[in-house]
C-alpha cells in the first residue's frame, strides 16, 4: 500500500501519460534505504496498464554477471532482436551471451543496442522499463541503460530508475531527472503503524527520519525503542540490519544455514536446494525464514524483503560459514564462470587453479564488452596467483579491462602494482602503453610522452617500438614539443628498415613526417610514401592508431595525394570504431572539413566530438574539439566562438595541452580580425606568436603570421609586418606545400603592394582545397586593386570573395569584402540567408543522411539515436526548411544558394555600360 506518497505518485503519472502520446520520460529515484523507493516503483507498475513492461531488479549476488541485470530486463523484447541494426545485433547477442562473439565487444556499441531494441520493442505498444536497485546493477547493465536513458527523447517509452542515494555507481550518479524520496509525514506514519500509541509513533516516527521499512520493523518491537537513548539521531540502515539480524538469529540452525546458502547465491532455488543437499540442511527449513517475513518462494527463486537482509544476512555470518557455503554453491551451480567466482571466496591466500578458473571468466567477460566485470575478475585472479611473474600479466589485464570499462584512476593504480613487480619485458611494454593512453586522452600528454620514450627504448621488437614511438609523437603533437618529437622521429627512422610488417610501416612513416613538420625539416615526402601504401588491413585492425590515416594528409594540406580518398575512407572507417575512440576521430575529421568548404559538415562532427567526449570523460578529447569548434565559430563570427575556447583554454591550461591552446588564441583573434578590430586581435596573436616560438614550432600551417602582418599594417606598423612577414617566407618555403605557399605569397603581396604575390598566392590556392583562405586573398587583392584605383579589376576579385564569404557563412569577412566592393562603386549582390543555416548540427547531421538515401533506422544507428528521435528530428527539419518530403530535402541541400538581384552598377568604367 501506497501511503504519503501523492505528490510522487502524480510525477509518475504525468511521465507515464506522456510516454502513452510518444512522449519520453525519464525518473532517476533515490533514497535511503528502506524510504520506499520499491514501494513507489510497484504502484508506478499498476499505473502502467496497456503498456508493455520491461523490469529489473539489481541484487548483490549479480554484480558480477556481465549484463545479468540487462539480460533480465530485456528478456521479454528478446524476439525482436534480429531487427535492429546487424553490429548493434552482434554486440549484444556477444554482451548477453546469445552468441559467441567475433571481438571484444565495445561497451557502447552495447548501449546502442539496448536503445535500438527497446524502441523497437515500443513500436507495438507504448514501454514502461522499471528498474529498482540499480545501483545493485552490474556495471555493464548500468552503462547500457545510461546510454539509452539520455537518447530517449521522441519515443514511446517511460524509464523509471530506484537507486540509494549515495552510491557510487554509473545510475546512481546519473545525470537524470530525479526525484529525491524523504521520510514520510506523521500523518502517514501513524496509518502505516496504527494501533500504538500516538506519542510513541511520534517518537519512532523522530527516531527513524519517517522511513517507512524502519517505522513497519521497529513497530514490531516497541519495547526496543523504548531502551533508546532519547534525542540520539541513529543511521537507519544499521537499525534495519540489526532488526532483521535479530530475527534471523531466532530461526533454526538448519533454516539459519538455507538462507545464507539464498544470500551467497541468486536465488534460483534450484542451486539452493543442491547447495543444500551438500550441506545436509533440508531447503524446507526456508519456511521458517517466509514465515518470519525475511523473504518469499515464488516462481523458482528465493526473493529477499529487501536488499537489507541480504546484506545483514551475509554479514552477520561467521566468515568460516560463509567460505563452506560458497564452496557447496559453487558445485551446486551448472555455470563455470560463476563457479569461479564462488571458489575465489572460499580461498584463504592464494590458489592458482581458482585464479586460472577466475582468469579464465575475465576472458568471457571482456569479450561480451563486460570490461568492469572483466577488470574485476582478472585482479581477483591476480590476487590468487603465487607467483609474481604471472601475477603481473593478470594485473596488466586488469588495468586494460579497466580502461576500457571507463575506469581511468582505477586502470592506473592497478597498471602501477603490476609495474612494481617487475614483470617481463612484454608485459611493461605492454603495461606502459595502456597507460600512455590513458594518460593522452584523460588530459597528461606529459605523461603519456615520457612513458612511451622510456618504454620504446627497453622494447626489441622494432614493430612495436615504432608504434610506440608515433605514439610518443602523437603526445608531442599535443603539447607541441618539437625537440622530442624530433628525436622520436630519428629512433623511428632507424626502426624503420627492419619493420616489414606494413600497419607499423606506414604510422612510423607518418609520424616521423610529422615530426620534420613540426620542426621546421622537411617530412613532407615520408608522409606521401606512406599515403601511397594506405590503406593497410593490418592498420584497419588497429584502432587506436587508425586516425593517423586523416592526421598525416592534413599536414599536406593539398588537393592531390589521395585525399579525398582517405577522407572516405576514414568516413567509413567511424561506423568499425569503438564509440569510445570516436571523439578523437571526429576532431580530425572535422578539422579537415574546416581547410575546404565543408564548415557545416565540420561543425556537425566537432559538436558530436564534445558531446561524446563529455560523455565517455575524455578531457584531452574534449579539449581538442572545444578548440576547433571555436575556430570555426570564429571564421563564422559567433560569439560562442569566446565562450568555447575560453572552456578549451581552461582545459588545455590545466594539463599542458598547447596544440589546443594554439587553435584557441587563433580562434579568438580570428574572430577579433574577422569582426574588423585588429587592435583586440593583436594581443591574440602575439600570445600564439610567443607560444609558437617558446616551443620551437616551426610548420608555417600552425603560424598566425600572415593574421598578425594584417593587424599591424591596420595599425599602421608596417616595420612589425614587414618583420614578421620575412620569416613567415622563410619558414613556408622551407616546407614548400601550397597551403603555406599561397598564406605567404598573400603575405608577400599585402606588405610589398605587388600583384605579382597575389597572383601567385592564387596559383597555389588552386593546389588546395581551402576556400576561404582564397576568399581571403582575393579580399587582400582586391582591396589592393581598388587602392590602386583598378576598379573594374577589383570588382572581379572583390565578387567571388564576397560569394565564398557569404557561402561559407563567414558573415564579417563577407561584409568587409562587400565593404570594399562598395568603395569600388558596385553593390555587392549577396546570398539570400537560407533557413538551411538555422539547423542546429544534430539536425544538419540527420538532415544530410537522409538526404543521402540514408533509412531513419540506419541513421538512427550510426548517431546512436533512436528512429523516433530522428523523426523528431526531421520533423523540425521539415519545418524550418518550409518543405514535406526527402525529395525535397535532398533538392533543398544540394541547390546552389538563392542571390538577390545584383544591383546596377554606377561606375561608368564598368563593362556592363559599354554593350
Amino acid at each position: 500500500m501506497l501511503v504519503g506518497r501523492d505528490t510522487e505518485r502524480r510525477v509518475i503519472e504525468q511521465l507515464v501519460a506522456g510516454a502513452r502520446v510518444g512522449a519520453a520520460g525519464v525518473l532517476l529515484v533515490t533514497g535511503e534505504p528502506g524510504i520506499g523507493k520499491t514501494t513507489l516503483l510497484d504502484e508506478a507498475a499498476t499505473l502502467t496498464t496497456g503498456l508493455r513492461l520491461l523490469r529489473a531488479r539489481g541484487t548483490e549476488a549479480e554484480r558480477d554477471v556481465p549484463f545479468g541485470a540487462l539480460h533480465q530486463l530485456l528478456r521479454p523484447a528478446l524476439a525482436d532482436l534480429g531487427r535492429i541494426p546487424h553490429p548493434q545485433q552482434a554486440a549484444l547477442s556477444a554482451a548477453l551471451a546469445l552468441s559467441p562473439g567475433e571481438s571484444t565487444a565495445d561497451r557502447f556499441a552495447v548501449g546502442a543496442a539496448t536503445l535500438s531494441l527497446i524502441c523497437r520493442y515500443a513500436e507495438e505498444a507504448p514501454v514502461a522499463v522499471i528498474v529498482d536497485d540499480a545501483h545493485l546493477l552490474d556495471r555493464p547493465s548500468a552503462e547500457a541503460l545510461l546510454f539509452a536513458a539520455r537518447r530517449f527523447l521522441a519515443d514511446p517509452i517511460v524509464l523509471l530508475i530506484a537507486a540509494r542515494q549515495h552510491e557510487s555507481h554509473p545510475l546512481a550518479e546519473a545525470d537524470l531527472p530525479s526525484l529525491s524520496l524523504g521520510g514520510v509525514p506523521l500523518e502517514a506514519a501513524q496509518q502505516l503503524v496504527h494501533g500504538l500509541p500516538v506519542d510513541l509513533v511520534a517518537r519512532l516516527h523522530r527516531t527513524v527520519a519517517g522511513n517507512p521499512l524502519a517505522l513497519l520493523e521497529l513497530a514490531g518491537s516497541p519495547d526496543e525503542l523504548q531502551r533508546l537513548p532519547p534525542g540520539v539521531p541513529l543511521p537507519v540502515p544499521a537499525l534495519l540490519a540489526d532488526a532483521f539480524t535479530k530475527r534471523a538469529n531466532r530461526l533454526s540452525p538448519a533454516a539459519r544455514t538455507a538462507l545464507l546458502v539464498a544470500a551467497v547465491d541468486d536465488g534460483e532455488l534450484g542451486v539452493v536446494v543442491r547447495a543444500c543437499k551438500d550441506l545436509s540442511v533440508d531447503v524446507a527449513a526456508l519456511a521458517e525464514a517466509e514465515s518470519a517475513a525475511l523473504v518469499a518462494i515464488r516462481e523458482g527463486r528465493v526473493e529477499f524483503r529487501h536488499p537489507l537482509v541480504r546484506s545483514a544476512i551475509y554479514t552477520s555470518a561467521d566468515p568460516a560459514e560463509r567460505r563452506t557455503v560458497h564452496l557447496a554453491v559453487a558445485a551446486a551451480t551448472q555455470d563455470e564462470d560463476r563457479r569461479a567466482w564462488h571458489l575465489s571466496e572460499t580461498v584463504l591466500g592464494t590458489d592458482d587453479e581458482v585464479a586460472a578458473r577466475l582468469d579464465v571468466a575475465a576472458g568471457h567477460a571482456a569479450g561480451r564488452g563486460a570490461h568492469s566485470v572483466a577488470a574485476t575478475a582478472y585482479e581477483r585472479a591476480a590476487r590468487l596467483t603465487e607467483a609474481p611473474q604471472d601475477r603481473a600479466p593478470r594485473l596488466v589485464a586488469a588495468g586494460e579491462a579497466a580502461w576500457s570499462a571507463g575506469l581511468p584512476e582505477r586502470a592506473d593504480a592497478l597498471l602501477d602494482e603490476a609495474l612494481a613487480l617487475q614483470p617481463p619485458s612484454t608485459t611493461k611494454i605492454r603495461a606502459q602503453e595502456i597507460r600512455a593512453d590513458i594518460a593522452v586522452k584523460c588530459g597528461s600528454p606529459a605523461q603519456a610522452r615520457d612513458i612511451l620514450i622510456e618504454a620504446a627504448s627497453e622494447c626489441e621488437d622494432a614493430a612495436i617500438a615504432t608504434g610506440l614511438l608515433a605514439d610518443a609523437v602523437s603526445a608531442c603533437y599535443r603539447l607541441c614539443d618539437t625537440a622530442c618529437a624530433l628525436k622520436a622521429a630519428e629512433g623511428i627512422d632507424r626502426l624503420l628498415p627492419a619493420v616489414d610488417r606494413p600497419g607499423p610501416r606506414i604510422i612510423g612513416m607518418m609520424a616521423s613526417g610529422v615530426a620534420k613538420i613540426l620542426a621546421g625539416q622537411g617530412g613532407t615526402d615520408q608522409i606521401r610514401q606512406a599515403i601511397a601504401l594506405a590503406p593497410s588491413d593490418e592498420l584497419d585492425r588497429d584502432r587506436r592508431r587508425q586516425v593517423w590515416m586523416a592526421i598525416a594528409p592534413l599536414f599536406l594540406r593539398e588537393s592531390g595525394t589521395g585525399r579525398a580518398l582517405l577522407q572516405q575512407a576514414m568516413l567509413e572507417r567511424r561506423d568499425q570504431v569503438a564509440l569510445g575512440a570516436l571523439p578523437g576521430l571526429l576532431f580530425v575529421l572535422a578539422r579537415d572539413d574546416a581547410t575546404t568548404d565543408r564548415w557545416a559538415d565540420a561543425a556537425t562532427s566537432y559538436d558530436e566530438g564534445i558531446r561524446l567526449a563529455r560523455e565517455t570523460g575524455q578531457t584531452a578529447e574534449l579539449a581538442m574539439n572545444l578548440a576547433g569548434q571555436a575556430w570555426l565559430a570564429a571564421h563564422q563570427g559567433h560569439q560562442e566562438c569566446q565562450d568555447l575556447a575560453a572552456e578549451a583554454l581552461r582545459i588545455c591550461t590545466e594539463r599542458g595541452i598547447q596544440l589546443g591552446t594554439v587553435w584557441s588564441l587563433f580562434a579568438l583573434g580570428d574572430y577579433e580580425l574577422g569582426r574588423g578590430d585588429p587592435a583586440a586581435a593583436l594581443p591574440q596573436y602575439e600570445r600564439l606568436f610567443d607560444v609558437l616560438a617558446s616551443n620551437g614550432l616551426k610548420d608555417p600551417d600552425l603560424s598566425p603570421a600572415p593574421e598578425l602582418v594584417e593587424a599591424y599594417l591596420r595599425l599602421g606598423r608596417s616595420d612589425d609586418a614587414e618583420s614578421v612577414a620575412r620569416e613567415y617566407v622563410v619558414q613556408a618555403q622551407a616546407k614548400g606545400q601550397p597551403w603555406s605557399l599561397a598564406r605567404a605569397s598573400r603575405v608577400r603581396g599585402v606588405v610589398d603592394e605587388s600583384e605579382e604575390g597575389f597572383e601567385k598566392a592564387l596559383g597555389w590556392h588552386a593546389e588546395t582545397l581551402d576556400v576561404f583562405e582564397r576568399a581571403r586573398t582575393r579580399l587582400a587583392y582586391g582591396a589592393w586593386l581598388r587602392r590602386t584605383r583598378r576598379r573594374v579589376d577589383a570588382r572581379a576579385q572583390l565578387r567571388l570573395a564576397v560569394e565564398a564569404f557569404d557561402e561559407l557563412g563567414a558573415a564579417g569577412w563577407a561584409d568587409q569584402a562587400a565593404s570594399e566592393l562598395k568603395a569600388t562603386g558596385e553593390t555587392a549582390r549577396r546570398r539570400v540567408p537560407s533557413t538551411a543555416d538555422e539547423l542546429t548540427p544534430q539536425e544538419r547531421q540527420i538532415a544530410l543522411l537522409l538526404a543521402d538515401g540514408q533509412s531513419i533506422r540506419a541513421a538512427a544507428a550510426r548517431l546512436f539515436l533512436s528512429p523516433k528521435t530522428v523523426e523528431y528530428h526531421l520533423r523540425k527539419v521539415y519545418a524550418k526548411l518550409g518543405i514535406h518530403s526527402r525529395t525535397e530535402l535532398a533538392q533543398h541541400l544540394a541547390a546552389p544558394s538563392q542571390h538577390a538581384q545584383h544591383a546596377q552598377p554606377t561606375d561608368p568604367e564598368h563593362p556592363l555600360n559599354h554593350r
